[in-house]
C-alpha cells in the first residue's frame, strides 16, 4: 500500500460525504488537517486531493497557499481563495453573493477600493456571509490552504472563526501545515483533533524510498545504496528527491561502493549557501532568483526583472535557466512559482544582508511603479533600515491608513511603528504617535493608552484640534479598560489647559460623561447641579455640542428619578426632528456610541419605547452598514435586548442578549458589554421562569461583587440582589440590596426602573420585618409616582400588593393592572393579571378571578413567560 493512501482515503471519503446530498439537502463538510515537517509531501498530498475534488467529484475548489515572505500581507490567503471565483461572477450574482457586505468584504478581497476604517470583526462576519452564499450556489465547496503556517494573521483569524460555521455548510476544509502551528490558528488544530481530522505525516519507510530511488535512477539501483539514501534523508521525500538530483548531476552510479558519497551530497543539497547557488546558477540568474524569492508566490516575471534591473532578454534567459535547474516552474496567469517552498527559503537566505535590505527597498518602489499600491509595497518597506527618509515615513503612514481601511489594524500598527523608527520629522512625530494610538483603539486599548500619552507629551506637540481629539481617544481607551476615573480626570485636566471654544467644550462634556458612567462618585448631586448649569451656558453653542450635553442632562434626570416628562422634553431638544443630529450619530467618531445609547435608554425608561426602538434599530442598521460588528454591534444588540425585555417580548430579548454576549466573548472577558448582557439576560431568564438557568449564567460569568468601575446597565448590585432573592438567600439578598440602595441614594439616583432595589429589598425582608418592608414598598411607590410612568407605578403597586392581604391587596393589584395596561411593559402586565386573579380567587370572587387569570395566561404566553403560564394554569385549576 502507498504510504499516503490512508491520508488520501480520508480526503476521498470526506469528499464523497460532501457530495452525498442533493440540491435541497447538500452534504455537510468537515475539516482535514495534514501536519508534518518540511519536505514530507504535504503539497503533493494536497495536489492529489485537489485533483480528486475537481476531476472525480466536480467540486468547486477554493485554493490558497501561504507565503514565507508574505505572512504580513493582510488577507492575502483570503484573496487567493476568493478572487478567482468572485471575479468570474456576473454582476447580478455578485450583488447577491455580497449582499449588504460589498463595501466591507470588497476591500479585503481587493475588488473594491478601500475607504474609511473597518472593524476586523465586521470583515470576518462579512466573509462568513460571502462564503456561505458561494457554498449555496457552488456546492459542494472544497476550501484548501497549503502552507497554513505562513498564512497572514487576518486570514487565519477568519479561517478559525469560519471553521465553526462551516460545519453547517456543504464545505470541506483541507489544510496543510508544518508542525509549527501559528498561534492565530490554534483553534483550527483543536477542532481538527476533536473531529478526528488531524493526520500527522511520517517519513517514508525504506521500501518506499527504494521504490523512489529506482524510479529515478533505474531498477538496477543496489539495495545498499537505496538503504543509505533512506538513512541519509531520514525518509524525507523532498530531501530524497534533491539528493537524487545531485546523484544524477554527478553521474554517480547507484551501487554500494558509492554510498560513502551520499552524506556529503545530501549536506550540500540541504545547505545551498551563496557560493553553492552562485556556482549552480551564475550571478545574473541568481539575482533574478533573489528578486523572485523576495516576491514569494504568484511571481510576475516583469516585476522580478524590474527589481533586479534585468531587461526582457536577460530576464527571459534567467527564467529559462531557473526552470532548467528546477528552481522555478510555471504557475497560473503567466506567473511563476518556486518548485518547492524550501527552495524559495534557501534562495532568500542566501542573500547577503545588505543586498537583501537594498532589494526590499527597490521592490517597494517597483511594486508601486507597477500600480499595485502601498498595501503591497508596505511589507518591503518594513524590511528596510531606518534612514531618516521623510518619503518613507509618508508611504508607511499611507499604507497604515489603507490597512485600517481593509480591517487590518495590526498591519497598520507595524507600519506606524516602523515609521516612528525612520524617524519622522520632528513636527510630525506627535501626529504619527497619535495615528499609532488610534489604530489600536478597537483591538488593544492598553496600547492606545500608552501611545496617546506619548503623543500628548511630544514636543513639538499636536495641533490644538488633534490634541483635544487625542485626549478624548485616550479617555475612551481608559474607559474601555474599566478606568473611568482616569478617563474623567484626563479630560478635566486637559480642559483646564485648553482655550475657550469648541475643543474645551468637548473635553468638559467628556468629563461629565465619563464621570457619570462611573460605578461610584463622590458628589453625584453636585455634579448634577453643575451639569444643569453647564447645559444652560451651552445653549447657543454649535448643535453637536448642545445635543451632547442635552443627552447627558436627560440621562441625569432619568437616573435621578425626576418626572419623565422633564427628561423627555430634554431628549426631544437633543434630537433634530425626532432623529439623531449629525454630531451624535451612532458611527460618528466625535463622541462614540455612549451618548446616543443613554438617550435611547432614557426614552425606554420613560415608557417611550417607540422612540427607543427607532434609535436602537438605527444603531443596528448603522453598525451593520459600517461593518462594525464587534463591540459596537454587540452593544446595539444589548440595547435591543433591553428594549424587548422592557416590552415583555422575552423570546426576542433572550436572542438579542445572547448575541450581545457572544460579541463580548469574542472581544475578551470582563468587558462592560459582558456585564450588561449577563445582567439583563439573567433577569430575562428569571422572567421566563428559568431560575436555575439564570443562576447558572450568573455563576458562570461571576456576576457579582467586586463590580467593574464602569456603571453597569441596569444597576449591577440591584440585579445581583435580585438573583440572591431568586435563589432563596434572603439575608444575602437583603445585604446586597441595602448596600445598592445606599450607594444609589448617595448619588441622588432614585429611578425605580433603573434600580428597583427598594421594592426588591421589601420582598426580601417581608417575613422578618413586615413593617420595614411596607415602608420600603411605599418609598418605591412614591419614587415611581414622581417619575410618573405607568410601568414604574404599576410595578411598584405589585410590590405593595405582595405585602398586603385581602381587599387591600386586590385594590392595589387592580390599580397596578390598570396602570400597566397603559404601559409598554407587557410582561409586567401579565404578572399583575396573574397576581390579581390569584388574589380575587382568595377573596371568593371566582368569576373575576378566572377572567384575570385567563387574560394573564394568554399575555404571559405571548411574552414567553413560561413560568407565569404554568402558575396561571395551576391557579385556574383551583378556581
Amino acid at each position: 500500500m502507498h504510504e499516503r493512501d490512508s491520508e488520501l482515503h480520508a480526503a476521498r471519503t470526506a469528499i464523497r460525504m460532501l457530495c452525498g446530498g442533493d440540491e435541497t439537502d447538500p452534504g455537510v463538510g468537515e475539516i482535514l488537517l495534514y501536519v508534518g515537517p518540511p519536505g514530507l509531501g504535504k503539497t503533493a498530498l494536497l495536489t492529489e486531493v485537489r485533483r480528486a475534488a475537481t476531476r472525480d467529484a466536480d467540486c468547486t475548489v477554493l485554493f490558497a497557499r501561504g507565503g514565507e515572505q508574505q505572512r504580513h500581507d493582510p488577507f492575502r490567503v483570503v484573496r487567493q481563495l476568493l478572487r478567482p471565483v468572485l471575479g468570474t461572477l456576473r454582476e447580478a450574482e455578485r450583488r447577491e453573493v455580497f449582499g449588504p457586505w460589498a463595501e466591507i468584504v470588497g476591500p479585503a478581497v481587493g475588488l473594491v477600493p478601500p475607504a474609511g476604517q473597518l472593524d476586523p470583526q465586521g470583515v470576518r462576519d462579512g466573509l462568513d456571509f460571502v462564503v456561505t452564499q458561494l457554498a449555496r450556489r457552488r456546492a459542494p465547496l472544497v476550501l484548501m490552504v497549503d502552507d497554513l503556517h505562513w498564512g497572514d494573521p487576518e486570514s487565519l483569524g477568519w479561517l478559525t472563526s469560519f471553521s465553526h460555521h462551516a460545519r453547517e455548510l456543504p464545505v470541506l476544509m483541507v489544510l496543510a501545515c508544518r508542525d509549527e502551528f501559528p498561534e492565530e490558528a490554534g483553534p483550527l488544530q483543536d477542532r481538527a483533533v476533536r473531529a478526528g481530522g488531524r493526520y500527522d505525516l511520517r517519513p517514508l519507510r525504506p521500501a518506499s524510498i527504494t521504490e523512489l530511488v529506482r524510479s529515478r535512477l533505474g531498477h538496477l539501483a543496489e539495495e545498499d545504496f537505496c538503504r543509505e539514501v533512506w538513512t541519509v534523508t531520514g525518509g524525507n521525500p523532498y530531501d530524497t528527491t534533491v539528493l537524487l538530483r545531485q546523484v544524477l548531476d554527478r553521474q554517480l552510479p547507484p551501487v554500494g561502493e558509492n554510498t560513502v558519497h551520499l552524506r556529503a551530497l545530501a549536506a550540500e543539497a540541504r545547505g545551498m549557501t551563496l557560493k553553492t547557488w552562485l556556482d549552480r546558477l551564475g550571478p545574473s540568474t541568481l539575482q533574478f532568483a533573489w528578486a523572485a524569492a523576495m516576491l514569494g508566490t504568484g511571481i510576475r516575471p516583469a516585476l522580478a526583472a524590474a527589481i533586479c534591473a534585468q531587461g526582457p532578454s536577460a530576464a527571459a534567459q534567467s527564467v529559462s535557466e531557473l526552470r532548467a535547474h528546477r528552481v522555478l516552474t510555471d504557475g497560473t496567469d503567466g506567473r511563476l512559482e518556486f518548485v518547492h517552498p524550501l527552495i524559495a527559503t534557501s534562495v532568500y537566505q542566501s542573500m547577503p544582508a545588505a543586498t537583501r535590505t537594498a532589494m526590499h527597498g527597490v521592490a517597494a518602489t517597483e511594486i508601486q511603479n507597477a500600480g499595485q499600491g502601498l498595501l503591497a509595497a508596505s511589507r518591503h518597506l518594513l524590511e528596510t533600515l531606518p534612514d531618516n527618509d521623510h518619503e518613507t515615513v509618508a508611504k508607511l503612514r499611507g499604507a497604515a491608513a489603507e490597512h485600517l481601511a481593509i480591517g487590518a489594524p495590526e498591519a497598520a500598527q507595524r507600519c506606524l511603528r516602523r515609521a516612528m523608527s525612520e524617524p519622522p520629522p520632528d513636527e510630525q512625530r506627535a501626529q504619527v504617535r497619535y495615528e499609532l494610538g488610534c489604530s489600536s483603539l478597537l483591538t488593544d486599548p492598553a496600547a492606545t493608552v500608552n501611545q496617546l500619552r506619548l503623543a500628548l507629551d511630544e514636543k513639538p506637540g499636536l495641533s490644538p484640534e488633534l490634541r483635544v481629539d487625542a485626549t478624548f481617544r485616550l479617555a475612551q481607551a481608559l474607559a474601555h479598560s474599566n478606568r473611568l476615573g482616569e478617563a474623567a480626570g484626563v479630560c478635566r485636566e486637559e480642559a483646564l489647559l485648553t482655550p475657550s471654544g469648541r475643543g474645551r467644550q468637548r473635553l468638559e462634556i467628556a468629563h461629565f460623561m465619563f464621570t457619570a458612567f462611573q460605578a461610584r462618585e463622590d458628589d453625584g448631586p453636585g455634579r448634577s447641579r453643575h451639569l444643569a448649569r453647564f447645559a444652560q451656558t451651552l445653549a447657543d453653542s454649535e448643535p453637536g455640542m448642545v445635543s451632547a450635553v442635552l443627552a447627558l442632562h436627560c440621562w441625569d434626570l432619568t437616573l435621578r428619578g425626576r418626572p419623565a416628562a422633564d427628561a423627555l422634553a430634554i431628549a426631544e431638544r437633543a434630537l433634530e426632528n425626532g432623529r439623531l443630529p449629525h454630531g451624535l450619530g451612532w458611527t460618528n467618531t466625535l463622541w462614540g456610541f455612549e451618548l446616543p445609547g443613554i438617550l435611547g435608554i432614557s426614552y425606554l425608561y420613560a415608557d417611550r419605547t417607540d422612540r427607543a426602538e427607532a434609535l436602537f434599530d438605527e444603531a443596528v442598521w448603522a453598525y451593520r452598514v459600517a461593518g462594525w460588528s464587534g463591540a459596537h454591534l454587540g452593544f446595539a444588540h444589548f440595547l435591543m435586548g433591553l428594549l424587548r425585555f422592557r416590552q415583555g417580548d422575552l423570546r426576542e430579548a433572550e436572542d438579542f442578549l445572547r448575541r450581545a454576549l457572544r460579541s463580548a466573548e469574542r472581544i475578551g472577558p470582563g468587558i462592560p458589554l459582558q456585564w450588561f448582557a449577563v445582567g439583563v439576560l439573567a433577569d430575562t431568564l428569571l422572567a421566563r421562569g428559568r431560575t436555575g438557568e439564570a443562576l447558572e449564567l450568573a455563576e458562570q460569568y461571576s456576576f457579582g461583587p467586586p463590580y467593574p468601575t464602569v456603571m453597569v446597565l441596569p444597576d449591577a448590585p440591584t440585579l445581583y440582589g435580585r438573583l440572591l432573592l431568586a435563589r432563596g438567600d434572603l439575608p444575602g439578598a437583603a445585604a446586597a440590596l441595602t448596600e445598592a440602595g445606599a450607594l444609589l441614594d448617595a448619588r441622588g439616583w432614585h429611578n425605580p426602573v433603573w434600580a428597583p432595589w427598594a421594592g426588591q429589598l421589601a420582598l426580601a425582608t417581608a417575613d422578618l420585618d413586615p413593617s420595614r418592608a411596607r415602608e420600603l414598598a411605599d418609598q418605591a411607590l412614591r419614587r415611581a409616582e414622581t417619575t410618573g410612568t405607568d410601568s414604574a407605578v404599576g410595578s411598584a403597586l405589585r410590590v405593595c400588593a405582595a405585602l398586603h392581604d385581602g381587599a387591600e391587596a386586590v385594590e392595589l393589584l387592580e390599580e397596578a393592572v390598570r396602570r400597566l395596561s397603559r404601559s409598554p411593559a407587557a410582561c409586567e402586565h401579565a404578572f399583575a393579571l396573574v397576581d390579581l386573579g390569584t388574589a380575587l380567587s382568595g377573596a371568593g370572587r371566582r368569576e373575576e378571578a378566572r377572567r384575570a387569570l385567563e387574560q394573564g395566561l394568554e399575555l404571559a404566553r405571548r411574552c414567553g413567560a413560561d413560568g407565569q403560564v404554568e402558575r396561571a394554569r395551576r391557579a385556574l385549576a383551583t378556581v
